[in-house]
């Protein structure tokens, strides 16, 4: 379980600072967490091309486990709201576990269908379910998030809707552009991972 630690303190660390930087926007259309929370598709695909799914769903949990509680602890200390942390959590884990699967289908393709097909199909659901649950008018607003349900045309450009439905939009297309360029690091970090592990 040592050998994954790595991945699952990157994992935390990732859940925790994307729980507290979405609630500040950059440009006007993104928020800071588009740009840490799609390395968690990073670490979860290195760890299942290097170790296997089972082991991939395994820093997932623990990595799941550690960055709720270490975001429960931020909520206290209002860095993030209880609402951001249980719409990250649930958004975090159907998306890493569909992530792993469908690398796991892939896994016998050329090297980069299972990380870009398994990220893009992780970050729509991702997208859908964190910004739902967490900026939806649906469930009550707090000095967090209340400020999301703005109305304001689509993109600029588009129909009136809620503000958090842009931003929702714009995170998804910045995680599609990160998905296509962590490719590089991907296979990067997975020969060198392979070559230690041949080589001990």
């Amino acid at each position: 379980m040592t050998r994954f630690l790595p991945g699952i303190l990157a994992m935390a660390a990732i859940v925790l600072a994307s729980n507290i930087l979405v609630q500040f926007t950059v440009a006007t259309w993104l928020t800071w967490g588009a740009f840490t929370y799609p390395l968690a598709f990073l670490v979860t695909d290195v760890m299942n091309r290097v170790y296997g799914a089972p082991a991939a769903r395994r820093v997932v949990l623990a990595g799941f486990i550690t960055g709720v509680l270490w975001s429960l602890v931020a909520a206290g200390l209002e860095a993030t709201t209880l609402r951001i942390a249980i719409a990250s959590g649930t958004a975090f884990l159907v998306a890493q576990m569909a992530d792993v699967a469908i690398f796991d289908a892939l896994r016998a393709g050329r090297w980069w269908r299972a990380p870009l097909v398994s990220t893009l199909v992780g970050s729509v659901l991702d997208t859908v379910l964190f910004f739902g649950i967490a900026f939806a008018a649906f469930l009550p607003a707090d000095a967090n998030t209340g400020w999301a349900n703005e109305a304001v045309p689509l993109l600029g450009q588009g129909p009136l809707g809620p503000l958090w439905m842009s931003l929702a939009l714009a995170d998804w297309m910045v995680k599609l552009s990160l998905a296509l360029l962590a490719l590089v690091p991907f296979r990067i970090i997975v020969r060198n991972l392979l070559r230690r592990t041949a080589e001990s």
